[in-house]
């Protein structure tokens, strides 16, 4: 196949939408399929040489060009500003889902609505059961997969820190309801070490908050990581939380803390606990104290943690990139077959 790879934001940006683009773009080449990526993003001098194209922010004629070239478009969310084309040039479009569409009487409503008329005329695919649910247009569901070739157990790391957060210092992620948890957990004669891995606009109060409930001693600022550099830290804990505010549609960390022998705790709603299994322990968002019951069951009960543990495998093995890749390329090829 000549598959259009459209997504908005890809690398170097960071970000779970930007990795599993990434991921996916490189299996289907893999497999054996022409890949021409279109994107909004754009370099940073140091973009390494990929075995497919990325064509970063394309005027119209190349854009009509490309659709013309492609025996289907994939749409990794979907971007109207890459979709007209398909007015003038028929051919089949699939579209995965990794988020929610806004719905309301403002201007982001309004553009979420008309996004939902004409994604009518698409094959879907989302990543979650919860995503799946949001869209009334149906969906297959295909999780995401994470990158198992850098998150991996290592050899050599010890496990000596107890709990890891990974994600943007922004409200949404959650940190100030694990800071709460923390000071839940002192009266219990529990002082869990706590990583945090990140940078956003939130760093410096979050920071602040630290001090202010006097938790200096067990939090440390390490700032963002990727790669193998993350996949280190994470093999060097026994605890990745994912404490999120709102509904994340999947949750990749959760992914990748597992692969690198965490067992985790994440809030329950959306797509997250899809993400977790049974291989953690979820809470509701936002809920500190129901977080640190969580967690005070993840530092003292080894059984609950070897439960965790044994559900590990075959969790991970839904989510390998080849075998995800595989289930893309059969709804990809199934559109051309229908159209």
């Amino acid at each position: 196949m000549k598959i259009l790879f459209s997504s908005h934001a890809f690398y170097p940006n960071l970000g779970g939408l930007e990795s599993v683009g990434l991921l996916l773009a490189q299996e289907f080449t893999s497999a054996g399929h022409e890949v021409m990526v279109v994107t909004q993003t754009p370099t940073d001098g140091n973009t390494p040489d990929f075995p497919f194209g990325v064509v970063r922010r394309p005027d119209a004629r190349t854009l009509l060009r490309l659709t013309a070239w492609a025996n289907v478009i994939y749409h990794h969310n979907v971007s109207l500003q890459t979709a007209w084309p398909l007015i003038l040039v028929r051919r089949p479009w699939v579209v995965s889902h990794h988020g929610w569409l806004p719905r309301g009487f403002n201007a982001l409503g309004i553009k979420g609505t008309f996004k939902r008329i004409v994604l009518r005329g698409a094959t879907g695919i989302a990543v979650s059961q919860a995503v799946a649910a949001d869209y009334t247009t149906p969906c297959a569901v295909i999780p995401n997969p994470y990158d198992d070739k850098v998150f991996r157990q290592l050899p050599g790391i010890a496990r000596e820190g107890d709990l890891a957060f990974v994600g943007r210092l922004v409200s949404d992620k959650g940190l100030p309801v694990l800071l709460q948890a923390l000071r839940h957990l002192a009266p219990r004669g529990l002082r869990p070490n706590l990583t945090v891995i990140g940078g956003g606009p939130e760093d410096k109060a979050w920071r602040q908050l630290t001090l202010d409930l006097g938790l200096a001693e067990q939090v440390r600022f390490v700032g963002p990581k990727r790669g193998e550099d993350l996949a280190a830290i994470l093999n060097g804990h026994r605890v990745l939380v994912v404490p999120s505010l709102w509904n994340e549609p999947f949750g990749i960390v959760a992914l990748e803390g597992l692969a690198c022998g965490c067992v985790v705790v994440g809030s329950e709603g959306g797509g997250l606990k899809e993400a977790i299994g049974a291989a953690g322990l979820t809470f509701p968002n936002g809920d500190a104290p129901a977080l640190a019951q969580c967690l005070e069951k993840m530092l003292s009960d080894p059984e609950i943690v070897a439960g965790c543990h044994s559900a590990v495998p075959e969790h991970l093995n839904l989510h390998r990139p080849p075998g995800v890749a595989e289930r893309y390329l059969t709804v990809l090829s199934e559109s051309i077959q229908v159209l």
